[in-house]
């Protein structure tokens, strides 16, 4: 089944330090994806992969199915710096990008400043900081992918900015179907819009799943501390806070949990993805989507 974006032991080296090593997961067609990480962990050297504009030093990476270099007229990209040419008009930039991309739709990228009131003859360089990320995402989209790839476009709007930037992106889902990845540090934006979770730490992935499942798996229990071998013994223990008498943990269910000692209660997207990221590494703990690898310590 060919997958939106798909990763097998890739890595890139500079000199002697990997940014990104054994990295191997697969993002299905249609998942709007986060991507989380700590700095430093591998997420714009992954995207940079992902897009053609740095290659290999190990490892694979197909976009549907393919050479990322192959599809770039699928693939929509909007970098960390929001890259504008600050000098051009905003209608100047969608001539720049009319000229460079065949499949161009210069009705779909007017209609959408327009409804955001961000004026044509206007330099980009003029623009607020949410302005710009606008106009870079609007560019990306005028392209018409099948595929979005974010590399934290909004990391520092203000938050009017931000949700303004989401809406445009989910309407542009809704409407067109697409496939997103969207790499950020604001874990509450990744749970307003996100359906799929990829988590990258020490340069390698240790979930990419549905969150879904993540929800349904991922549990916070109080109990008796000395309860908690017998509980590790069966189920995967993520994060323990401990008093004498009491332990609060995060844990991964494999199966029901029969011990009537432990309370249980729900886990949110932001208690599971800083459990991850807390780990040390590297932790032997892989969760791909619907079972594809999956390692337990």
């Amino acid at each position: 089944m060919i997958q939106a974006l798909e990763t097998i032991n890739l890595g890139k080296r500079y000199g002697k330090d990997w940014a990104l090593r054994g990295c191997t997961f697969k993002l299905p067609i249609g998942r709007v994806a986060g991507l989380v990480g700590p700095n430093g962990a591998g997420k714009t050297t992954l995207l940079h992969l992902a897009v053609g504009l740095l290659k290999p030093s190990a490892g694979s990476v197909q976009v549907f199915g393919e050479a990322p270099d192959r599809v770039l007229t699928r693939v929509g990209f909007v970098a960390q710096d929001r890259p504008l040419y600050r000098n051009f008009r905003v209608k100047d930039m969608l001539m720049l990008g009319q000229k460079l991309n065949p499949s161009w739709d210069m009705n779909l990228a007017k209609e959408r400043l327009d409804r955001l009131a961000i004026p044509l003859n206007r330099p980009t360089g003029k623009l607020s900081g949410g302005q710009q990320a606008q106009v870079a995402l609007v560019m990306a989209l005028a392209k018409r992918p099948e595929m979005l790839i974010l590399d934290e476009p909004i990391a520092n709007l203000d938050p009017l900015a931000r949700y303004e930037f989401q809406q445009t992106l989910m309407d542009a889902v809704a409407e067109d179907g697409l496939t997103v990845l969207f790499s950020s540090h604001l874990i509450a934006d990744l749970d307003r819009i996100c359906d799929y979770l990829i988590i990258l730490s020490a340069s390698q992935v240790q979930i990419a799943s549905d969150i879904e499942p993540l929800l349904a798996t991922h549990k916070r229990l109080i109990g008796p501390s000395d309860r908690e071998a017998s509980l590790a013994r069966t189920h995967t223990i993520l994060q323990v806070r401990s008093s004498e008498r009491q332990s609060t943990l995060l844990v991964r269910l494999h199966g029901a949990l029969l011990d009537p000692a432990w309370e249980v209660q729900e886990a949110s997207l932001e208690d599971i993805i800083l459990a991850y990221l807390a780990l040390p590494a590297p932790f032997p703990f892989t969760i791909q989507h619907k079972g594809v690898q999956e390692a337990v310590r």
